[in-house]
């Protein structure tokens, strides 16, 4: 019986031990996971980067912006380094450029190898900037930015807003967004008619965070329109953004390249950017746009 009872008991001690090493062999990714996670909050909390990031319109690419940014840096104190990326459809994101070190203001655009116009490719490029954001989140671990979107571009913005954000929100705050001739009623004239896209938009409006500052930019080549989008279509952004957001304001540019296409080119757009958009520490530039209308 004593025999017995050792060989039990000496069994059992194999067996508690196979149990805690066991245990220990689980718990070891747990422990290296959890420290790789604390160090990345950590990273997070302490980042002094505030990209800029910018969406161009349909049938633009990755390189829409290169102008602008030029353009940007030649009248601002700080120089802005430069990050272009396109999804592709298979959903592999390729890149150009690079952010210097150091840079606390980057300039980030995402362009998609489906840049057609029209609703559902309009979704599809919120999901194809959802990944690229997930890349950019992961590698940069910034927590807080900036955001700017042409054309539709201000569309896949507002649609991410709304799908998206409350994703990164308890980590990354979304300080200013500008918006550049952006259809937010497509190329309807009335508000009495409005389109599918826009009652979705208006319908998910909740979703956008109430402390944005949100700057809703129109061309007016004629009196009612940038050559491409009618002006009414601009500011039916109001019934999106207003009385939702900490402050919306609207601005029109005329004149000179206040043609739809040109407007990312336009100077009166590069001091806006300067003047509203940015955190560097400089003079504002002269004679921005002066703004038409202010809501909350």
């Amino acid at each position: 019986m004593r025999r017995l009872s050792k060989r039990v008991t000496r069994r059992s001690r194999r067996v508690l031990l196979g149990l805690v090493a066991l245990i220990a062999i689980l718990a070891l990714p747990a422990y290296f996971w959890m420290k790789d996670a604390n160090a990345n909050l950590a990273a997070q909390r302490n980042s002094r980067m505030s990209p800029v990031i910018m969406l161009p319109g349909s049938s633009a690419t990755m390189n829409r912006f290169n102008q602008l940014v030029d353009l940007l840096n030649k009248q601002t104190d700080k120089k802005h380094s430069l990050l272009r990326l396109e999804v592709e459809n298979n959903g592999k994101i390729k890149s150009s450029g690079w952010i210097n070190r150091g840079d606390q203001e980057p300039i980030i655009v995402a362009g998609f190898e489906n840049n057609r116009d029209g609703y559902q490719n309009i979704k599809k490029q919120v999901k194809m900037f959802n990944a690229a954001f997930e890349l950019l989140d992961d590698k940069y671990n910034f927590n807080n930015f900036k955001a700017f979107g042409h054309s539709n571009g201000g569309l896949i913005w507002t649609l991410w807003l709304e799908k998206y954000y409350h994703r990164y929100d308890d980590r990354i705050t979304i300080k200013r967004l500008m918006t550049l001739g952006t259809p937010y009623n497509f190329a309807e004239t009335s508000i009495n008619q409005p389109t599918q896209m826009f009652n979705d938009l208006v319908k998910g409006r909740r979703k956008i965070p109430k402390s944005l500052d949100v700057y809703s930019v129109a061309g007016t080549e004629s009196y009612d329109s940038d050559g491409l989008v009618p002006e009414q279509s601009v500011e039916a952004g109001k019934y999106i953004y207003q009385k939702q957001v900490n402050h919306y304001t609207t601005m029109t540019v005329t004149g000179s390249k206040a043609q739809h296409s040109s407007l990312p080119q336009n100077k009166q757009i590069v001091n806006l950017i300067s003047h509203y958009l940015l955190d560097s520490d400089r003079e504002p530039k002269p004679d921005p746009a002066s703004p038409e209308n202010s809501g909350n």
